[in-house]
């Protein structure tokens, strides 16, 4: 990894990306998360538990640094989700990690119902001790900006009222793709007796982060909006590490991958975004998208493999890497069908490239690496 360390340091375009509030290029740092964050420090000190969400993708690089102090003397429970993105291979040495740190860890899927009752067991079983001299009891979600967090209040809610069919008609969380949906704590009760609230907050960032990677993973996985960090300045980083771990040689066998029996007309494709791949799209792919998107996915892999398998430089090497970076551009406009012309076609590439990577389209992954204990 040292070529991608070395281009980080370079730049590539990224090294002025700005990760603080005092004045750098970007100011990536909203009014609102500061305000959110004295409210949610305020609120933390009458929580019973926490349920710190983290994406399962980045378990390090997605907590809220700033919060730490104040949740490790609370009782807590750390969701890892989008758990159905992250590479299972790995998931389990980060369950260990986190056991060795003497911390409770659960990997989750937030829209899954029985991932999230697993999570709302173990909740109940840290507030034992608490419910039976407590007559109510606050549980605080928190977590960075689209971590699954409002996904996961409302797979509770749903949860609660199979559970409580005669209490009040519970107000849904508000989901989306984008980072700061969520801008006001609010709290909805989950059960009767005892009686149990959840407070779903904003995700909060801190105002700096020192390390550039931990916040180009923060951006590659959503938690920093495209606008702020720039499309192809994330795409960039999404092949520098790609190509740095080898990923796109395990394709191989993904390159003789055909789906016989099914065609589709290729005056249907204009009609299909890759922006339906999002979360919570309610525009539901039929037989022909589904193939469209397995084809330009075939075709991203095959683009990545050939350029990295022809390529004889040293991914080591920044210049190298920065070089073999600049030719995967080109072979994914080709790829993707971009015109030539297009005076944002690198934009454009960017673009879908990091949506088919979102979406898991390119295979699970795990971006930070288990620190060694």
């Amino acid at each position: 990894m040292a070529g991608l360390k070395s281009l980080l340091k370079k730049g590539l375009g990224l090294g002025d990306m700005g990760f603080n509030a005092g004045g750098g290029a970007i100011n990536w740092f909203p009014g609102h998360m500061a305000a959110a964050t004295r409210a949610i420090r305020h609120r933390l000190k009458l929580s019973d538990l926490v349920i710190e969400v983290r994406d399962a993708r980045i378990p390090l690089s997605s907590a809220n640094s700033d919060l730490q102090p104040h949740l490790s003397g609370k009782r807590r429970v750390v969701a890892l989700n989008k758990k159905d993105l992250a590479n299972p291979n790995i998931m389990h040495k980060w369950v260990d990690y986190f056991a060795r740190c003497k911390q409770d860890c659960i990997p989750i899927n937030a829209h899954s119902k029985s991932s999230v009752k697993k999570l709302l067991e173990l909740a109940e079983l840290k507030l034992k001790e608490v419910i039976s001299r407590e007559p109510t009891l606050l549980v605080m979600v928190v977590g960075v900006p689209n971590v699954g967090k409002s996904a996961l209040i409302n797979s509770i809610h749903q949860i609660a009222q199979s559970r409580f069919p005669v209490q009040e008609k519970m107000k849904r969380a508000a989901v989306g793709p984008l980072p700061g949906v969520t801008q006001d704590i609010a709290g909805f009760k989950i059960a009767q007796k005892p009686s149990i609230y959840v407070l779903d907050t904003p995700g909060v960032l801190v105002p700096s982060i020192s390390d550039i990677e931990t916040g180009l993973r923060l951006a590659l996985a959503g938690s920093v909006k495209d606008s702020v960090v720039g499309e192809e300045r994330i795409a960039q980083y999404l092949l520098a590490v790609l190509d740095t771990r080898g990923t796109p040689l395990h394709w191989k066998h993904l390159n003789n991958r055909r789906i016989d029996g099914i065609e589709y007309d290729a005056e249907e494709k204009p009609d299909y975004s890759l922006k339906n791949l999002k979360p919570k799209t309610r525009n539901l792919p039929n037989k022909s998208h589904l193939i469209y998107v397995e084809d330009l996915v075939m075709e991203v892999q095959r683009a990545l493999y050939s350029t990295l398998t022809e390529f004889d430089g040293n991914v080591e090497d920044e210049n190298d890497l920065e070089g073999l970076i600049d030719l995967q551009f080109g072979a994914l406009q080709k790829a993707m069908k971009i015109p030539h012309k297009a005076s944002e076609a690198r934009l454009m590439v960017s673009k879908k490239f990091l949506t088919l990577f979102r979406a898991g389209k390119l295979g699970p992954f795990i971006l930070d690496d288990v620190p060694v204990s």
